[in-house]
Formats: C-alpha cells, structure tokens, sequence
C-alpha cells in the first residue's frame, strides 16, 4: 500500500504516506463547493506532473555528472465541464543554467517522459515549456 486516505468532513480529506507518515490536506476548490484552502485533488494532478518531470530530470542529471539544482516549475490547470475534469496543463519549465544542446534535449526528453506524464489520459492536454538562460 502507498497511502491511506480518511474524509475529514467539509470536503476535505487527508492522505497519509505510509512509509513516512507524511501528511497531506486536499480541499474542494471554491469553484466546486469547497474552502479552497489547501490543494484540490487536481491540483495535486497538476503538482504531481510538475514533481515528476524535475525528478526523472534530475535522475538524468545525476547520470549525467550535472547540476540543475534550483530548477522551478510553473503549472496553470484549466478545467473543463462535462463531465469536470482537468482539460489541460501548462507546465513552463526555467532552468537555472544553461547546457549544451545534446544535454538539454536529454533532459527535456526526460522530463517529457516521466511516469505521470505518460500515466495521464491522452486527452489531457499537456503544453510543456523549456526556458533555458541565455
């Protein structure tokens, strides 16, 4: 098992990581009937995309003997309706340095291959983004 997750009421629930005890708060967003107080189921959707691509990024920068520590991404989530569901994300990826070509299309391969990005219905839109520095 991965994680255990208990209702809490209110639209709210809490899923604890059971190898670490970790916790985490998922709300409704205000847009469905919920406090929107803490990440919405998919938002964590979204985040989990963003997660995934740094970390198979990462795994390929450590085999490559480099560094891309400071990495940040950025995710807009746009939803649809009928059924509700996430349409499409935009993922802008800005690295803090800049690589040789080879290199960078390794990591943007990487990135665009993680096990969430492919686990993710085909009809879910994804607009990934590189900003490498000048």
């Amino acid at each position: 098992m991965t994680s255990t997750v208990i209702y809490k009421g209110a639209l709210r629930t809490e899923a604890t990581h059971l190898a670490s005890s970790t916790t985490l708060l998922t709300d409704a967003p205000v847009d469905n009937q919920g406090k929107g107080e803490t990440f919405s189921p998919t938002d964590l959707v979204a985040s989990a995309l963003a997660s995934c691509m740094l970390t198979i990024m990462g795994i390929k920068a450590d085999a490559l003997g480099i560094d891309i520590t400071e990495t940040k991404v950025t995710v807009l989530k746009q939803m649809a309706a009928g059924p509700r569901r996430i349409a499409a994300l935009s993922i802008d990826l800005y690295l803090p340095r800049s690589f040789e070509d080879k290199t960078k299309r390794l990591l943007e391969r990487a990135a665009l291959n993680c096990p969430v990005a492919k686990s993710l219905a085909p009809k879910l839109k994804q607009d990934v983004r590189f900003h490498w520095p000048d």
